[in-house]
């Protein structure tokens, strides 16, 4: 279903268009609405429509509404539109009406233009769907979870330097966002090798193949190849890209091929674009997510080595505390969608403990972590973060029992008990118990002479 101009458009239908530009040119803006819409319910692909639709909207409505808010918190879009998604997902055509109705009330609105967006998606009408989130972006710059979408699709698109723009966008409401600051990075550089001709070379590898190296090439193993041979194949996927960029075989295969080059930004944009190209694949997802922690991980240890490099320089160091409380605010979100997703994986619930104990959120940790005991395999670091939990609300007797109670399972003295019996030393010093406190330091000391600051403790109580 392609998008179409306005000769395309059927006789009766432009009759109806023209009719409606000159209302638009005598100002009758609400008149015109009422024109384009059934304009666009017989050519749903005229984006020129619902480009001057969406302008005579704005007219009418007065500009972007400040969004409704329940308690200090954001109101969603309710259950009209739970339902135009439930369509959208069934047939995304018939759902364009129903989103038109929401936006002639408010045409910048996140979550219809949103929804847009996956309908023209699903319908194949890139530009269109660009449209629906630069609507959002013009409107509510502040959103950045729809930028991000808006810029990951530019990418996707093979557009880096729309995408690096978006990311600007984001940074100027959002200077701590370390995904944008790496993606805006990025995507200028790879607007620059495109300039520079790169993806017309790996196409011209690819004319050089045959079918016959062309079908090799995609049954040769991903892994144990030297980094020249993932650049080339990088490049022979590229050029398939650029040929389709719906193709989810070939978007997984450069996401993983990113991923082996550890160019997290790339992997993460094309594992969430495989995301949505696969309707919900939930492995996909995990796998985005966990390169935008890389991506993140990378632009904190660079601005770290900036800031140990400039310690004098004030505006550097408030840039790395900004983006370190950012980062555990992050990850307390991404922790918290991972329980939804899977209520009830001890694993996830024991990472939210962890995150919200970072986020100085002691009390809202220890119910994930208690629900996380389940799981044997992962019990004596529960247990731990949980005794540090109780430690740092003050409650330093529930805190020495959890670690005692880690402490039994344990047999060996490897690397997780020697750190369980440390920190029950620690509490017990703070318990003004020196022997509870000695008897953990000893226990390390025996086999240990060397961990962190034991022999000290131990020798010290001697006299020595």
């Amino acid at each position: 279903m392609p998008e179409i101009n306005e000769s395309e458009l059927a006789p009766n239908v432009k009759a109806l268009w023209l009719k409606a530009l000159s209302a638009v040119q005598t100002n009758n803006h609400g008149y015109a609405v009422k024109l384009i819409q059934s304009v666009l319910k017989d050519a749903p692909t005229f984006l020129e429509g619902r480009q001057v639709l969406r302008k005579c909207e704005i007219i009418v409505t007065g500009g972007p509404k400040k969004k409704a808010t329940i308690f200090g918190m954001k109101a969603g879009g309710g259950l009209g539109l739970m339902k135009v998604a439930s369509q959208v997902k069934k047939d995304p055509a018939s759902a364009l009406p129903m989103i038109e109705d929401e936006l002639e009330k408010d045409p910048f609105n996140p979550e219809a233009n949103d929804l847009l967006f996956d309908a023209f998606v699903a319908m194949g009408l890139p530009d269109s769907a660009a449209f629906a989130l630069e609507t959002i972006r013009k409107g509510h710059p502040e959103e950045a979870k729809f930028l991000h979408k808006l810029a990951e699709y530019y990418q996707a698109q093979e557009d880096p330097a729309k995408a690096a723009d978006v990311y600007r966008d984001i940074i100027k409401h959002h200077p701590a966002d370390s995904v944008a600051i790496k993606g805006e990075k990025d995507c200028t550089a790879r607007a620059s090798m495109k300039k520079g001709g790169w993806s017309e070379q790996a196409e011209m590898k690819s004319l050089l193949r045959n079918q016959g190296e062309a079908a090799e090439l995609d049954a040769q193993s991903k892994s144990g190849l030297t980094r020249d041979q993932l650049e080339d194949r990088r490049d022979r996927l590229i050029a398939k890209y650029n040929e389709d960029a719906n193709q989810l075989g070939v978007v997984k295969d450069l996401a993983a091929i990113f991923e082996q080059l550890e160019d997290w930004g790339n992997a993460h944009t094309f594992y969430g674009w495989g995301f949505t190209l696969s309707n919900g694949d939930v492995a996909l997802q995990t796998k985005a997510s966990l390169m935008k922690e890389k991506a993140d991980e990378e632009a904190h240890k660079e601005l770290e080595a900036r800031a140990a490099a400039n310690p004098d320089d004030p505006e550097v160091q408030a840039m790395l505390a900004e983006r370190k409380a950012a980062r555990i605010a992050e990850a307390v979100e991404e922790a918290k969608r991972r329980v939804d997703v899977n209520p009830t994986d001890p694993v996830s619930r024991y990472e939210l403990g962890q995150a919200l104990f970072n986020a100085g959120d002691f009390s809202g940790a220890i119910p994930h972590l208690q629900q996380a005991k389940r799981n044997p395999h992962i019990q004596s670091k529960v247990l731990l973060l949980l005794g540090r939990t109780f430690k740092a609300k003050g409650m330093l007797d529930m805190a020495a029992k959890q670690l005692a109670d880690a402490l039994a399972d344990l047999m060996t003295m490897d690397a997780t008990k020697k750190e369980i019996l440390y920190e029950k030393g620690l509490i017990h010093a703070d318990m003004d118990d020196p022997s509870g406190a000695l008897d953990a330091f000893k226990q390390i000391y025996e086999v240990d002479y060397g961990y962190r600051d034991v022999a000290e403790r131990v020798e010290s109580s001697y006299g020595g």
